[in-house]
């Protein structure tokens, strides 16, 4: 198991897996720069002279990567007498040009494999990794066949005459081992499983026939809770924080980091330009005195999907509807409790900001906080509590802001049956909604085709 406390945030502290978190050391200087290396490759605006790349990694999906990557590595270097059962390679041995070698994946995989019982998504995004890793001309560890200088056979792992094919036609054997990572795909594929199902917590959502009004009740349960803002500032603010959050979210849609990001244009303040929110890569809520309402903005790049057709590279552009006092509690929350929250703390900017106390640094939510302030207002509101008499839903369970998208997508499915229209709520495609989001059940299929044939008979 690595970490390596330096600038280059390579942390392999794995939250999935208890068992190695005891086994954390530091890695070895050189797979540290060899990290360090490929982050600046992935992320760096400008790729540097006499390399090629395709794509690039933005904060979380390099933060992601070297997660993965460091789970992968530790394992290598665990005992095999410990918790971990890993390889046991020497850390000296550790280097990315080790990931061309068929023999070390197939280990890692049924390494995965045996401690979970089955295989998950998560092996074929790893392979995907590899393969990127590998590909002809833009692949970083193609591009470095420095990489191998050091490279050693390991028993069961790399043989001898690998290490000298590598050494000798270092492009062939990258081609090799992209082969053998599609193959491997192909067959994880066929047998992988869904280790946690993303939508067990809100299923008694999605089984509702209108799942947002649903969901809704969680927001007038906020409402009915309010506690009193002149004799409890602090807990009115948070309260209508988080009415906003749950408000916002079933109507913009966003991913937690577009949501998280959003910044803040008061009424009556100039609003950030267009190109300067895409250098930013974050949206902004604003006053729209053309629209006469709050209007939410957000360039394409600051999206997951930014290259998708959906966005056609035009910015994501909405104005946020007045209905049942949302401009009243967004205006309350912008003008006084917003305030409240961030006390002496210095304003991040962003719309949602976290409650200040004497230990907090910074007002601005992480993806972790930000997470864990989503999950308590469900488990403050939301799950029903049948000893308090509180909460407003039954059979809900804790869950992040991602769900959400899930219930609007489903929502949309149920009332109207088009992919295309589910897609528009999510900012997404059509394929991709029937992949991931749509929980649209054959009965209400049935049902809606039964509404529109009905109509004939009530006609007559």
């Amino acid at each position: 198991m690595q970490s390596i406390p330096d600038s280059t945030s390579y942390n392999t502290e794995i939250f999935e897996d208890p068992d190695l978190l005891s086994g954390v050391v530091d890695a070895p200087p050189r797979l540290a720069l060899e990290m360090a290396d490929l982050i600046r490759f992935k992320a760096s605006t400008l790729t540097a002279i006499g390399f090629q790349r395709n794509g690039v990694w933005g904060k979380e999906t390099a933060s992601q990567k070297v997660e993965h990557l460091g789970l992968m590595f530790g394992a290598l270097a665990a005992s095999p007498a410990g918790i971990v059962k890993g390889r046991g390679v020497p850390l000296g041995q550790l280097t990315f040009g080790l990931l061309i070698f068929p023999g070390v994946w197939d280990w890692y995989l049924q390494w995965r494999e045996q401690r979970r019982g089955f295989y998950t998504k998560w092996e074929e995004d790893m392979l995907m990794v590899a393969m990127a890793l590998t590909r002809a001309e833009v692949g970083w560890i193609r591009q470095h066949p420095e990489l191998l200088t050091k490279g050693q056979p390991i028993e069961g792992l790399i043989a001898p005459e690998e290490i000298e094919f590598a050494a000798r036609d270092w492009h062939g054997a990258c081609d090799a081992f992209h082969r053998h990572a599609a193959n491997r795909s192909r067959e994880i594929q066929r047998v992988m499983r869904v280790h946690r199902d993303p939508f067990e917590p809100i299923m008694v959502v999605l089984e509702a026939d209108s799942p947002l009004s649903e969901y809704r009740k969680i927001t007038d349960e906020i409402l009915e809770r309010m506690p009193d803002e002149n004799r409890y500032p602090r807990p009115a603010a948070e309260a209508v924080r988080s009415f906003l959050l749950l408000r916002l979210g079933l109507h913009l849609g966003l991913r937690q980091k577009n949501l998280r990001q959003l910044r803040l244009c008061p009424r009556g303040h100039f609003p950030t330009s267009e190109r300067r929110l895409e250098d930013m890569k974050c949206g902004e809520l604003r006053w729209s005195d053309r629209e006469n309402g709050w209007e939410v903005l957000i360039p394409s790049v600051a999206f997951k999907n930014s290259g998708s057709s959906f966005f056609g590279q035009k910015p994501f552009r909405l104005i946020l509807p007045d209905l049942l006092d949302l401009y009243k509690f967004l205006e309350a929350y912008i003008d006084k409790h917003r305030g409240v929250l961030l006390g002496s703390a210095k304003d991040p900017g962003t719309l949602f900001v976290k409650t200040v106390k004497t230990t907090s640094i910074d007002a601005a939510y992480d993806s972790t906080k930000f997470y864990e302030a989503w999950r308590s207002v469900i488990q403050r509101y939301g799950i029903y509590n049948p000893y308090t008499g509180r909460g407003a839903i039954k059979g809900l369970l804790p869950h992040g802001p991602h769900n959400l998208r899930d219930i609007l997508a489903t929502h949309i499915l149920k009332q109207t049956g088009s992919y295309e229209q589910a897609s528009y709520a999510i900012q997404d495609t059509p394929d991709v909604v029937q992949q991931h989001y749509g929980r649209f059940l054959p009965q209400d299929k049935a049902a809606l085709a039964a509404k529109i044939l009905n109509q004939v008979w009530e006609a007559a």
